[in-house]
C-alpha cells in the first residue's frame, strides 16, 4: 500500500506512470535478489482434452510457496502456457509477483504437452508432477502412470532407451567394486552383464515394479496402450 501511495505521489496522480514507477521499482529490487537461491516453489499443470500447460514456479521461501495466491497464480501461469504455448512471454508476470511478494520469483521450467491421450498428477505438497501421453486408454490407467512417473522418476520408457553415457558411469562404479571385493576376472563381465540390466529395468518406466502391486511390471498394465511420451516436473 506504502509502495503504491509513493508511486502516486511521484507520477502527480498519474495511475499508469505510475505503474510504471512501481514495475521499475520491481525491477530494481529484483535485481538485488538476483544472487538469493530459489529452492521452493510449485509445480502446476493445467490440462484440457489432448494439451497440458506445464510450469514450475520457484521461489525462496516456502511460506510463499504454500500460499493460495501463489499456487493460484502458478496455475494461471500454466492455463496461460495452454492457450499461448510454451514460448509464451511471461516476464511481466514474473515481474509483478517480485514486487507483489518481496522475494525473488523465476519460471524454472514450462512446457506444453500435446498427445492423442494425456493424464496428469501433481503431489499434494505441489512439488512435484507428471504428464503422461498415451496412444489410448483409461483415465485410471492414466492416473496410474503419471503417480508412478512421479514416486520412481523413470529416465526413459524402454530399458534399451537408457543413456549409454550414464550406463557407462554406473559401469565403471561397478567395475571399481567388483575389483575392491576380489571377483574373479573371469566371471565380472558376468556379473556386469547382469548388473547393467537391473539397472536399466529400474530406471525404465515399462519395466518397472508397479507402485500399487510391485509383483507387476509396469508393461503389464498397458494391455494394447502405448506410452508416447511422459514428463516428470520438481521444484
Amino acid at each position: 500500500m506504502s509502495a503504491c501511495k509513493s508511486a502516486l505521489e511521484e507520477a502527480n496522480g498519474d495511475e499508469e506512470q505510475a505503474i510504471d514507477i512501481l514495475r521499475k521499482k520491481g525491477a530494481s529490487k529484483a535485481a538485488e535478489r538476483s544472487d538469493r537461491a530459489t529452492s521452493n516453489g510449485v509445480v502446476a499443470v493445467v490440462q484440457k482434452d489432448n494439451k497440458a500447460g506445464a510450469i514450475v514456479l520457484a521461489c525462496e521461501t516456502d511460506f510463499v510457496a504454500k500460499s493460495p495466491n501463489f499456487i493460484k497464480k502458478a496455475e494461471e501461469l500454466a492455463e496461460k502456457i495452454l492457450k499461448e504455448g510454451e514460448d509464451v512471454d511471461l516476464s511481466s508476470d514474473i515481474a509483478d509477483l517480485n514486487l507483489q511478494l518481496g522475494e525473488k520469483v523465476i519460471v524454472k521450467e514450462k512446457k506444453l504437452i500435446v498427445g492423442p491421450h494425456l493424464e496428469k498428477y501433481v503431489h499434494m505438497n505441489n512439488r512435484i508432477g507428471a504428464v503422461v501421453s498415451l496412444s489410448a486408454g483409461t483415465e485410471e490407467l492414466g492416473k496410474d502412470l503419471a503417480m508412478q512417473i512421479v514416486a520412481m522418476s523413470p529416465k526413459n520408457i524402454y530399458p534399451e532407451e537408457i543413456a549409454s553415457d550414464l550406463v557407462a558411469k554406473e559401469r565403471e562404479i561397478w567395475t571399481e567394486l567388483l575389483k575392491q571385493e576380489g571377483k574373479p576376472e573371469q566371471i565380472m563381465a558376468k556379473i556386469m552383464e547382469g548388473k547393467e540390466k537391473k539397472f536399466r529395468e529400474e530406471f525404465a518406466l515399462t519395466t518397472q515394479a508397479f507402485i500399487k502391486n510391485p509383483d507387476q511390471i509396469v508393461k503389464d498394465l498397458l494391455g494394447d496402450t502405448k506410452i508416447e511420451n511422459f514428463f516428470r516436473f520438481e521444484i
